[in-house]
């Protein structure tokens, strides 16, 4: 019983040391923050902490998953919302001085919430208060900050050209901090390639509060920061964009067959052809459960797609190439790019543009599970049919299968950080999404979501299993111990030259979370 008790006291006492010295360290980084920033820019007004009243509005308005909006969830002991580069600086000085954890946010979607929650005493550096876009119509190009989401980047594009672009992703809240850095990935990649294949420049600033940009960086730092996450090695500031030039109309359309109207042959003939197809066209693959009368219900799969051109081209490519989807003239769409994005949005053609500029999502994100995989020979029919099975077991999720081909299958695996090119037919990503906030409820659809994938195992890439960055999935691992397994699902043989670059420009390993490249002990 003495060593019980003693043991107790003991364990108290260290409970109540790392508590005090929590909150030394936090009062010494608040502290700190306006000596490290520009006094012609006072940081006063970025810092928010849990007394302050606007602290978990902040907080709550860039989480896109309620997963991690509950009352049990692990709060920053501070939020600074940049407003200057010197802010961005100062935190980064200050919390190395302090020795302070940082987490780095700019849209918020992250599908585990690692850019907001830490099990260890943290703040959140949020970006998005930094979202200028500046665009030279000269070079066709543009600057743009990392807090500045997709949608508005897509409203400043159009609204000075019809026929310039960026190929980035359809969902218009994401913040091009985060999607670039991962690799950036949009309905244009068959003819453009992805979001980092068109980024010419960057700026960041480095474990050592220093503001660069890529002549100043090196090739190393900035070749880790296009495919291999930004927060890993600094924080992204901003990023020059080439923008990409297309014809002023853009046709999309969608056609639905479930497992009755043959699905199965459909999707079958797809795999075949949807990465020889014309760049110009991208066809995804959506597989949902359908709720029929009576209780039944079936598997329903989209086929969606969208053309840099016009349809009277379009339907006849489809049907010599692709002829069991059965494209019909009455199927498509024509708009300009910008409209696209509400297609992509399943919003009326009649909504102002001016959707493109709203920061949060609509409808808000619910509870959700994400994972993805890479497909590199078709799936055989018995495979697709086990998969309908299972997916009708589970009922919440959605599933979409992007075509790769054209640009993908053109640029070396080790050109950028982004490892996932050639030999790959099409990208899987699965959606679990629940409104039930219960433990039960989170439990049963995430069991269910890996359930789902584990029914793919034969069918997809292995050794390593491939799997996308910006899916974010806790599941492959963590960097504890220095463990690299679920680094080399995300970068395949990119991991060594994204450890040498970590190693050379963050030594210390002050830019970490929990699946961030690592220092080894042999780098030490």
């Amino acid at each position: 019983m003495k060593v019980s008790f003693s043991c107790s006291i003991i364990f108290f006492l260290f409970l109540i040391f790392n508590v005090h010295a929590s909150n030394s360290s936090i009062d010494n980084f608040i502290q700190c923050l306006p000596t490290k920033s520009s006094p012609a820019n006072p940081i006063s007004k970025a810092i928010f902490t849990p007394n302050n009243p606007s602290f978990l509005p902040i907080l709550q308005t860039y989480i896109r998953d309620s997963r991690f909006n509950t009352s049990s969830t692990p709060k920053p002991l501070a939020i600074i919302t940049a407003l200057d580069v010197s802010h961005v600086q100062a935190t980064i000085l200050c919390a190395k001085a302090n020795n302070v954890e940082i987490r780095i946010r700019s849209g918020g979607h992250d599908f585990e919430g690692l850019s907001y929650v830490a099990q260890v005493p943290f703040v959140i550096l949020d970006m998005f208060n930094l979202r200028s876009i500046d665009i030279d119509m000269a070079s066709e190009t543009a600057w743009i900050q990392a807090g500045a989401t997709l949608g508005e980047l897509y409203y400043k594009i159009a609204s000075m050209s019809k026929t310039l672009a960026f190929p980035a992703g359809v969902c218009l809240t994401l913040g091009a901090g985060g999607h670039f850095s991962g690799g950036g990935y949009g309905v244009m990649l068959r003819q453009f390639g992805l979001s980092i294949d068109n980024i010419i420049d960057a700026q960041v600033v480095d474990a050592n509060g220093r503001v660069l940009d890529r002549q100043a960086m090196g090739e190393d730092l900035f070749w880790a920061i296009r495919g291999g996450g930004g927060a890993s090695f600094c924080v992204i500031l901003s990023w020059k964009i080439n923008l990409v030039r297309i014809l002023d109309t853009v046709t999309v359309f969608n056609v639905p067959r479930t497992l009755e109207q043959g699905a199965t042959d459909v999707v079958l003939q797809w795999q075949q052809v949807a990465t020889i197809l014309d760049k110009n066209l991208f066809i995804r693959v959506q597989p949902q459960v359908q709720f029929l009368q009576g209780g039944n219900k079936t598997v329903q799969v989209s086929f969606i797609g969208s053309y840099l051109g016009r349809c009277q081209t379009l339907v006849p490519l489809i049907n010599k190439n692709f002829p069991i989807l059965g494209l019909k003239t009455s199927d498509c769409l024509e708009m300009p790019w910008v409209k696209t994005h509400l297609f992509w949005n399943n919003l009326p053609q009649t909504t102002p543009i001016e959707v493109l500029l709203q920061r949060a999502p609509t409808p808000p994100h619910n509870f959700q599970k994400h994972k993805s995989d890479y497909v590199k020979t078709p799936i055989p029919r018995v495979g697709l049919e086990a998969i309908w099975k299972k997916m009708m077991e589970i009922e919440t999720v959605l599933m979409q299968w992007n075509p790769y081909g054209g640009r993908m299958s053109e640029i070396p695996e080790n050109a950028t950080a982004f490892p996932h090119r050639s030999g790959n037919l099409f990208k899987m990503q699965y959606i679990t999404q629940w409104q039930d906030g219960s433990e039960q409820s989170l439990i049963k659809n995430i069991q269910a979501t890996r359930d789902l994938h584990d029914t793919f195992t034969p069918y997809v890439s292995s050794n390593p299993r491939e799997t996308f960055l910006n899916y974010r999935d806790i599941d492959i691992g963590t960097n504890v111990n220095g463990n690299l397994s679920f680094a080399m699902d995300f970068f395949k043989d990119n991991v060594n030259r994204l450890l040498q670059v970590k190693a050379k420009v963050d030594p210390t390993n002050f830019f970490k979370y929990e699946q961030s490249i690592p220092i080894l002990s042999s780098q030490q």
